[in-house]
């Protein structure tokens, strides 16, 4: 953004308006002000930088009286009258030849609808030399009441600052100041500040002005009341020692001393994304120093599935609004907590799926119905198979069955949105040799009896170098299943048929990009 105004106003290119948005205390106003200092500078640079130290610069830039340059703060000077006052100032000329009028309007998002309206005909036709310069943190809300001022005006969209960008700020104020600093104490500066340097030095401010000496990391916790990393660690261990009782010891003594519980629930969070990095092998470099071989020590004991699982869990009781409408959030965290250790039973369930699903245990031996069965469908993942009546033996049936598997594992030339459906459906060889498939009505039989069965066969014969007939047959209650036990594709596809069917959005999507149920 820097770059982009800076060659506008050094090839005399800079618009009549434009919208600063973006987070409270990351440079809006402070950018505003230095472009209105490029444009009246008389000692400019031919890069369009200012000189930053004559008069016209150092006016601006202290916020003291400067002609040409005027801000206004729009939550108290939001109505109609003021708008129209601030349009007809802007008819005037500026003071000096070369100077432009800038026009600082903070908190945008404050004027009414009605002063939008008063400002709108300036800024379709501006006089020459004035530019406007709108800063807001909502940018959502002009959309809502003068959504017409948009297309008017040059729109830069400012992001939060990155945790070493901010510490490395703080570290010049500090070494300005003849103060001594920690990283860690930094960065807890820093990640509180959330992005924002204005907060950062505040905060910043507010530390130094009740501590003693050098700044310190247990200094920072003390007057902010940060949660200390012994505590998060401890918490982890209890977590993979499934310590469900001193759980509740943790939280206890937390609110004993006085901490606040929302913040611990961010620092989990914290915690659990900086042990998911340092697992997969992304680093982390904003891992304090001294404790770093404990954050990855600790990381190795965790699966990175789970922390992923635990992750999306935390994330989920703030997404849904329940920590933020909760008059206790103790007792939400508490279950929080208590659901990671149960995560256990999370992977006992997946072997239950596998098992009912007729899936095969890895102790399963040599002639038993299962290992048989797996002879004939050796792919855990393919549909379940049966071999019926075959002419020639069980080998033809065989054979046949396992080249429809091959040909759904490699998925090419399946129908869009058919692979799942086909994955779940019921395959036999009748006595001719062909290829059965048990479809349940709906919207998958129409399909095949429509068209797309001669497109499945084509493809089945090109994938296997030889023909093969399907047929298609109707199912009979239950999907056409004899025994008791299910697939985990047929489970699958069930599923996401009933969600198609409470979801019929879904359906384009599914059928377009060949979506499965995983």
């Amino acid at each position: 953004m820097a770059e982009t105004l800076r060659r506008a106003v050094a090839t005399d290119r800079v618009g009549h308006a434009y919208l600063f948005c973006g987070p409270r205390g990351v440079g809006k106003t402070t950018l505003a002000r230095v472009l209105a200092m490029a444009l009246n500078c008389g000692a400019r640079g031919e890069d369009g930088e200012p000189c930053g130290v004559c008069d016209n610069c150092s006016r601006i830039w202290s916020g003291t009286t400067a002609l040409d340059v005027v801000e206004i703060d729009a939550a108290s000077n939001r109505g109609v009258d003021d708008a129209r006052d601030l349009r007809e100032r802007a008819m005037y000329a500026p003071s000096e030849e070369g100077h432009s009028k800038v026009y600082i309007v903070d908190e945008a998002h404050m004027l009414t609808r009605e002063a939008w309206n008063a400002l709108l005909k300036i800024l379709e036709e501006p006089p020459s030399r004035v530019v406007f310069i709108f800063a807001t943190t909502e940018p959502q809300k002009i959309e809502q009441t003068a959504a017409p001022i948009l297309s008017r005006c040059q729109r830069f969209d400012f992001r939060r600052l990155g945790l070493m960008d901010i510490v490395g700020r703080l570290r010049e104020v500090l070494e300005s100041e003849g103060v001594e600093a920690s990283g860690d104490a930094l960065r807890l500066i820093a990640r509180r500040a959330d992005g924002g340097m204005r907060d950062g030095l505040s905060i910043l401010d507010q530390v130094l002005s009740l501590s003693h000496g050098g700044l310190t990391s247990e200094a920072v916790q003390g007057v902010l009341g940060i949660i200390g990393e012994e505590r998060y660690l401890k918490l982890f261990d209890v977590l993979i020692d499934r310590d469900r009782g001193a759980l509740f010891e943790i939280i206890e003594d937390l609110l004993d001393r006085g901490y606040d519980l929302i913040e611990f629930y961010h620092g989990v969070m914290d915690g659990l994304r900086m042990l998911l990095r340092l697992r997969v092998g992304g680093g982390a470099p904003d891992v304090p120093d001294h404790s770093r071989a404990d954050w990855e020590e600790l990381s190795q004991r965790f699966e990175a599935a789970d922390l992923v699982r635990m992750l999306a869990m935390a994330a989920e009781i703030e997404s849904d609004g329940s920590l933020r409408r909760s008059a206790q959030p103790r007792v939400l965290i508490e279950l929080l907590l208590l659901r990671f250790t149960y995560l256990d039973r999370t992977v006992e369930l997946e072997e239950l799926l596998r098992a009912v699903g007729g899936e095969p245990s890895p102790a399963s031996g040599e002639g038993t119905p299962d290992a048989a069965e797996r002879s004939a469908n050796p792919d855990p993942g393919s549909p379940r198979i049966r071999n019926e009546g075959l002419p020639d033996g069980p080998e033809t049936g065989r054979d046949t069955l396992t080249i429809w598997q091959s040909f759904l594992r490699d998925g090419s030339g399946v129908p869009k949105g058919m692979l799942t459906i086909l994955r779940g459906m019921d395959a036999r060889v009748d006595e001719e040799g062909a290829l059965e498939l048990r479809v349940v009505p709906g919207p998958a039989l129409e399909r095949l009896r429509g068209g797309q069965l001669s497109t499945l066969e084509a493809a089945l014969a090109r994938a296997a170098s030889q023909e093969i007939a399907i047929r298609v047959l109707e199912a009979e209650d239950g999907g056409g299943q004899t025994d008791a036990r299910v697939s985990t594709d047929a489970v699958k596809a069930g599923r996401l048929t009933d969600l198609l069917q409470k979801e019929p959005g879904l359906r384009p999507a599914v059928q377009e990009l060949d979506l499965e149920l995983l």
